[in-house]
Formats: C-alpha cells, sequence, structure tokens
C-alpha cells in the first residue's frame, strides 16, 4: 500500500488554527469566565515550549549520545515532578511533596520504557533519543496525572474523613488496615482516566499518536498497532507509579507508632 505523501505546515495554517483559540478567548470575556487570560498565557506558553523543544530534539537527534540523551530524559522527569507537585491541592510539607510524586513516576516510566525499547520497539542502538525520548515524553505526561490525581484524592479523603480514621487506629486497626479504602479509592482515581482512554480509543476517539501517524503518510494498520503498544505501555507505567506513589504516601501519611500525621501535610492555597 503506498504511503499517502506527508503535507507539511506553514505559519499561516498554525495562524488560522490559532484562530479558534481567540475565539474561545472571546467567548470567555463575554460569558465572565475569567480564563482568557490564562488561555492566552497557556497558548504562549505551548507555542514558545514546542519550538524549543524542537529545537533541542534536532541536536540530540543528531548526537544520538547516551549521555545526552539520559540528561535530557533527568530534566524531563524532574520537571514533571514539579507539575506533579503545582497540580496538588493538598500536599506532604518539606521535601516531600517532591520526592514522592517524582521518585514514584521516575521509577515507573524508567521501568516501562527501557522494557519497551529493549523488547518492543527494539531500535538500534536501543537508546537512539529519536525513539527514547518521545516514548518518555508520553509515559511521563499520563503518569504524572495520574499520580498528581490519586494523591490529591488521598490527602483530601484523609484530612475529609480524619476521625474515621483514628477511630480504627484507636480500636488496634494497623495503619494500613485503617487507610486502606482510602488506598482503594485513590489509585482507582489515579488509574481511571488510562481506564477511560482504552475503552473510548477506537470507537469514540482517535488516539493522538494514531492520529499524527495517519496524517503523516503511515499505514493505519501499522499506526493502529503502535497505538495499541503505547496504551498499553501507559496502563503498566500509571499502575505502576500510582501504587508506588500512594504506598509511599499511606507511610508520610502515618508513623511507626500507628498514628495519623496530618501534620505533614497543608493546602497550596
Amino acid at each position: 500500500m503506498t504511503s499517502a505523501p506527508y503535507i507539511a505546515l506553514s505559519y499561516v495554517d498554525l495562524a488560522i488554527a490559532s484562530g479558534l483559540l481567540v475565539l474561545a478567548g472571546g467567548l470567555s470575556v463575554i460569558l465572565r469566565l475569567n480564563i482568557a487570560r490564562n488561555l492566552a498565557i497557556a497558548a504562549i506558553r505551548a507555542a514558545v515550549q514546542l519550538t524549543l523543544i524542537g529545537m533541542v530534539l534536532k541536536i540530540l537527534f543528531s548526537l544520538v549520545s547516551p549521555l545526552w540523551t539520559t540528561a535530557a530524559a533527568l530534566v524531563m522527569i524532574l520537571l514533571a515532578g514539579r507539575e506533579i507537585v503545582a497540580r496538588q491541592h493538598h500536599r506532604f510539607t518539606g521535601p516531600w511533596a517532591y520526592v514522592i510524586g517524582t521518585s514514584s513516576m521516575m521509577t515507573a516510566a524508567t521501568i516501562v520504557t527501557t522494557v519497551a525499547l529493549l523488547s518492543a520497539i527494539r531500535p538500534d542502538p536501543w537508546f537512539d533519543p529519536r525513539f527514547a525520548l518521545p516514548l518518555l515524553g508520553m509515559i511521563l505526561g499520563n503518569t504524572l496525572n495520574a499520580i498528581s490525581i490519586a494523591l490529591e484524592r488521598l490527602l483530601s479523603t484523609a484530612l475529609r474523613e480524619k476521625d474515621a480514621i483514628e477511630a480504627r487506629l484507636t480500636l488496634g486497626h494497623s495503619r494500613y488496615l485503617a487507610l486502606s479504602a482510602l488506598v482503594r479509592d485513590a489509585a482507582r482515581a489515579g488509574m481511571m482516566p488510562i481506564v477511560n482512554a482504552m475503552s473510548a480509543a477506537g470507537i469514540i476517539s482517535l488516539p493522538g499518536m494514531m492520529t499524527g501517524q495517519i496524517l503523516a503518510g503511515v499505514d493505519p494498520g501499522e499506526a493502529v498497532k503502535y497505538q495499541i503498544l503505547i496504551m498499553f505501555l501507559l496502563a503498566g507505567s500509571t499502575s505502576l507509579g500510582v501504587l508506588g506513589a500512594v504506598a509511599l504516601a499511606v507511610r508520610r501519611l502515618s508513623d511507626g507508632r500507628h498514628r495519623l500525621r496530618l501534620d505533614r501535610m497543608r493546602s497550596s492555597r
């Protein structure tokens, strides 16, 4: 089957698309939604960030260096950890707010990305940034969102159900048993976005990677296989990241004497 020709976009095409943002901003002003400024800042930030990362990726793709690929991956992970904290209304005090989410995400994303590169995609060399960095980026984006949702649900629920949890602890329950219902609820909340995405894929929505490949001229059958692989990888990373983050959060939310330690958390606003 002959691949469709690649269609290059011009800046005029992007300017036309930006008209939709202007429309959205205008509706926000008319309806007094108070998001026009945030929308404009987000759009400018996205355009600048994507332009800069495009320039950086060109350099990294030409180098094909394990050192520079690792350095770029580490920067991506550290910035993703910051985003986890920024999305939480309730968070732990001190460095734990950053450490718990970042360490869980880094472990999950590293394991899943490495397995995918070595066993499924198998580029030569296996650390080729053309494959490793885009794959890691997709995994980080979904995993950080899941972890932030799970941690926010766990901490907000613990604060709301403080009396019930302490009653269980008073009755002799261990901290793990007393918080088990909260753990299950937080884990489900964190994993629900990827479950919903997989459920809707192909029937309601055409996922981003598949759509991008098709627009770039890749055979739809091949694009489907890549999309299935990516969704399974995202599900695996999300599960590992959420469970790891929730487990660490439970230990921080209580102590060795099985007491609830809400003094170790605070509200961001």
